[in-house]
């Protein structure tokens, strides 16, 4: 049986919309949020594009560059 992707496909697409909107809304590149993660901004790219998952670990981190709550992204 395949796994269940819609539900968390949508989700997941809901959150890294959420999560580009925020960082246009601080000013900050992909390369700013790269350079905070310590990750390249072509893979800091593939995370918010959907091609690399977003774990928990980027989330928070994310979250706190962002100066947001973790809940602001699933609202």
């Amino acid at each position: 049986m395949p796994p269940f992707k819609t539900k968390d496909s949508s989700l997941t697409k809901t959150i890294l919309s959420k999560i580009k909107l925020a960082r246009f809304q601080k000013g900050y590149s992909q390369q700013n949020m790269a350079s905070e993660l310590d990750i390249s901004q072509n893979a800091y790219h593939k995370i918010e594009k959907g091609v690399t998952k977003l774990t928990l670990e980027h989330f928070l981190n994310i979250c706190s560059i962002l100066e947001e709550k973790p809940h602001t992204f699933f609202d």
